[in-house]
């Protein structure tokens, strides 16, 4: 398959997990990617891991100032043609552990980064173009230690659909990936016994018996971002063993 020949694509939050298994997998496809990341170690693995050709970018979503530096940064790369905004993080913890602090940082990471970087780079998408966002699972779940995640999980699914409104003129499409319990480190804040226990409960719940990986979760991203979805604007598409049921 050469889905992504002579396409240029940025991935946010692509130095591990699931942005750096779809990373890989546009690469060999054929196209260029420009990744993201924060943590030193990631980035320096991601270099070594990607073609050479990759633009890899040391970036923070939750830097108000940082969309317009990644969007400076690939001003003289190319136009994009897709775009699949991943970067994030999560905590989990009772209501009552909730503070200023605590909802303002998981609102500047998971709102206001992605708000503010398709806003940034908004024209330098090519006609046509895609636009993937990663919202997660925990949206749905009702889970009681996981409010201010799924809240912000949940602004990402009303952004989009707005977003696809938006961008609808341009030919532009705008959906969203719902990825459940996938077996990355995106959990790794928590105590391993206590990642262990989450896990397994959130597993035990999933109708497939079994976290996903994150070459599943990418292969539906890389599918929105491609033109086999050339009609697909708009939409949800849950990568969690059904889990939710969307």
């Amino acid at each position: 398959m050469a889905r992504f020949n002579h396409k240029h694509v940025l991935i946010t939050g692509g130095t591990s997990g699931m942005g750096l298994a779809g990373a890989r997998r546009i690469a060999a496809e054929g196209g260029a990617v420009a990744v993201t990341g924060l943590d030193a170690g990631r980035l320096a693995a991601a270099r070594d891991i990607l073609p050479a050709d990759t633009l890899v970018l040391s970036n923070d979503a939750a830097d108000p100032a940082a969309a317009l530096s990644l969007t400076a940064a690939l001003h003289q790369w190319a136009l994009l043609d897709g775009v699949w905004l991943n970067a994030g993080y999560a905590a989990i913890g009772p209501l009552e552990q909730v503070d200023a602090g605590a909802f303002d940082a998981m609102m500047a990471a998971n709102v206001r980064g992605p708000m503010l970087q398709l806003a940034a780079l908004s024209p330098l998408l090519a006609p046509g173009a895609s636009v993937v966002v990663t919202s997660s699972s925990s949206t749905y779940e009702g889970a009681a230690m996981t409010g201010l995640y799924a809240a912000t999980k949940g602004a990402v699914v009303a952004m989009a659909r707005s977003w696809a409104t938006a961008f609808a003129p341009r030919g532009i499409r705008v959906n969203v990936l719902v990825p459940g319990p996938i077996d990355t480190n995106f959990r790794h804040f928590l105590p391993e016994e206590a990642r262990r226990s989450f896990e397994g409960f959130v597993v035990s719940q999933v109708p497939l018996g079994r976290a996903g990986t994150a070459d599943e979760a990418a292969a539906v991203a890389l599918f929105l971002l491609s033109d086999d979805a050339s009609y697909v604007t708009g939409s949800q598409y849950a990568v969690d063993g059904g889990l939710v049921m969307l």
